[in-house]
C-alpha cells in the first residue's frame, strides 16, 4: 500500500504565482527557455533551467548551473517571492486545459515504495538524464519539480477533493499555454492524516505517468543521503520525494507520433508493396489531415497526401500488453523491417512529435525535412497500468501527457 505524507512546501506568494509558474525543464532547449523567461525575473525557468542566467556557460550540466539554481531559490525566499509553509500540508491541484479538468493531490511519496515497486514504472531511464536531475536536486537540497503519478480512482479521495475545492483556491492562474492552475492548501492536521491513511489502506499501487527520470533521480538523492546519514530514522525529508497524484479517470494521453527521414532505399512503389504484408492501406485525403479513429489504425502522410493503415489480424499478439500496443505494432511490422529503424532511441533517421502539436506539424515536417509521417491512436491509461502491473516496459516515446505540470508552484526541501 502507498505511503504518502504532507510537507512544508516552498511556493510562490500568491501575488507572484502567475509570474513564477513555467513549463517543466525538459520540454524546451536553452534558447527556448531564455526566450520564455525574457523580461520576467520571477520565472521558474531561472531555477529549473538556471543556465539561462549564466552567459557564456554553454554546458547545462556544469556545477555552476546547479549552484545558480540554488542561489535563485533562496534569493526568491529572501525577497518574499517564495514563502515557506508553516505546517506540513497536502495540496489539491487542479489543471484545466481546453475545458478538460484534472484534479489530484500534491504530497510526498516514499523512496522505499519506489524501490519496492509500490510505485510502478513503465519506461526505461537514461543515465545521463538521471545524473542531471540528481545534481540539481542534491545541490539545491530540494526536489525542485514534482513527478506525475496516477492511481486507480478512489471514492474517499474523490470526496475529499470535492470538499476541499468548494473553498476559494490559494492560486487561480493561467500560464503562457492558456492552461489554468488552481491550488488549495490542506493544512488541517486531521484531514492530512485522513488522506495519508486512505492512501495507506486503499491505494495498492501508484503509477508513474510522467517523470521517470525525476523519480529515479529523487530516489538516488535520497539513497545518497541515507549513506551520508547512517543513523537516519526514516522520517527525514530525504526519505520522500514530491509528487502530484491524479486519479486515473481524470487523465488523458495524447498520441506520440513519428516522422522518418527516408524510405530506407525503397522506391515509393516498393515501400507500399512491402507494407501491404501487414497492413490494409487506403488513400483517404490529398490535403485534409486524417486522425486514427481506433486502436490498431494508423494514419500515414507522404507528400501526396494521407493514408489509413489498419494492422491485419495475426500480425501481433492481442493478448500481450506490449505487443498489442500500437507503438509496438508500428515498430515491429513497419519501422524496423521496412524502414530499417532498429532502435528508435538512437536512430538519427527518426524523430518524434507530441500529439499536442497537431497533425499539421507532421505535414510541415514531411514538407520540410522528412519523407514520411505516422500518426498513432493514443495509448490509454488502462493500457499503461496493464503494462506496469505486468512488470513490463513500454517502447520509447509511447505516451504524451497534457497538460504538463506547472513548475515552480511547489518545492520540497530535503
Amino acid at each position: 500500500m502507498a505511503t504518502v505524507r504532507p510537507f512544508k512546501a516552498l511556493r510562490p506568494a500568491p501575488e507572484y504565482a502567475e509570474k513564477v509558474v513555467s513549463l517543466p525543464y525538459d520540454v524546451m532547449n536553452r534558447k527556448e527557455a531564455a526566450k520564455m523567461a525574457e523580461g520576467n525575473p520571477y520565472s521558474y525557468l531561472h531555477i529549473c533551467r538556471a543556465e539561462i542566467d549564466l552567459p557564456g556557460q554553454e554546458n547545462p550540466y556544469d556545477i555552476s548551473v546547479y549552484q545558480k539554481a540554488k542561489t535563485n531559490i533562496y534569493d526568491n525566499l529572501e525577497k518574499g517571492v517564495f514563502i515557506r509553509e508553516t505546517k506540513p500540508s497536502f495540496y489539491v491541484y487542479r489543471q484545466i486545459m481546453n475545458g478538460r479538468v484534472q484534479t489530484g493531490f500534491v504530497g510526498c511519496a516514499s523512496i522505499d515504495d519506489y524501490n519496492n515497486n509500490i510505485i510502478k514504472k513503465h519506461e526505461l531511464t537514461r543515465h545521463e538524464k538521471e545524473i542531471d536531475r540528481i545534481n540539481h536536486f542534491d545541490i539545491c537540497n530540494a526536489d525542485t519539480e514534482p513527478v506525475f503519478f496516477t492511481y486507480r480512482q478512489n471514492k474517499k479521495l474523490n470526496s475529499i477533493i470535492v470538499r476541499v475545492t468548494e473553498a476559494e483556491p490559494e492560486y487561480h492562474i493561467t500560464d503562457s499555454m492558456n492552461v489554468a492552475h488552481m491550488l488549495w492548501v490542506v493544512s488541517d492536521e486531521s484531514l492530512c492524516k485522513e488522506i495519508s491513511e486512505i492512501f495507506r489502506d486503499e491505494i495498492e499501487y501508484m503509477y508513474i505517468a510522467d517523470g521517470h527520470h525525476r523519480s529515479a533521480s529523487a530516489v538516488n538523492v535520497g539513497m545518497k543521503r541515507r549513506e551520508q546519514n547512517p543513523d537516519y530514522t526514516g522520517d527525514e525529508e530525504f526519505n520522500y520525494f514530491m509528487a502530484v497524484m491524479f486519479p486515473d479517470e481524470d487523465l488523458a494521453i495524447f498520441d506520440y507520433n513519428r516522422v522518418v527521414k527516408d524510405l530506407n532505399g525503397n522506391s515509393k512503389e516498393e515501400f507500399f508493396e512491402k507494407i501491404k504484408k501487414n497492413f490494409d492501406i487506403e488513400k483517404v485525403s490529398d490535403s485534409t489531415p486524417y486522425r486514427p479513429e481506433a486502436l490498431h489504425e494508423f494514419s500515414m502522410y507522404m507528400k501526396d497526401g494521407w493514408y489509413r493503415l489498419t494492422a491485419r489480424e495475426g500480425t501481433f499478439n492481442a493478448a500481450d500488453p506490449i505487443e498489442a500496443l500500437d507503438v509496438s505494432i508500428l515498430q515491429e511490422n513497419l519501422l524496423s523491417p521496412v524502414l530499417g529503424i532498429g532502435d528508435p532511441r538512437t536512430d538519427k533517421r527518426i524523430d518524434f512529435v507530441g500529439g499536442i502539436r497537431g497533425l499539421e506539424e507532421l505535414e510541415r515536417r514531411v514538407n520540410e525535412d522528412m519523407e514520411i509521417a505516422f500518426a498513432l491512436y493514443p495509448v490509454s491509461i488502462a493500457q499503461l497500468i496493464a503494462v506496469a502491473d505486468a512488470g513490463l516496459l513500454m517502447p520509447p516515446k509511447s505516451t504524451w501527457f497534457e497538460p504538463k505540470l506547472g513548475s515552480g508552484l511547489f518545492i520540497h526541501e530535503l
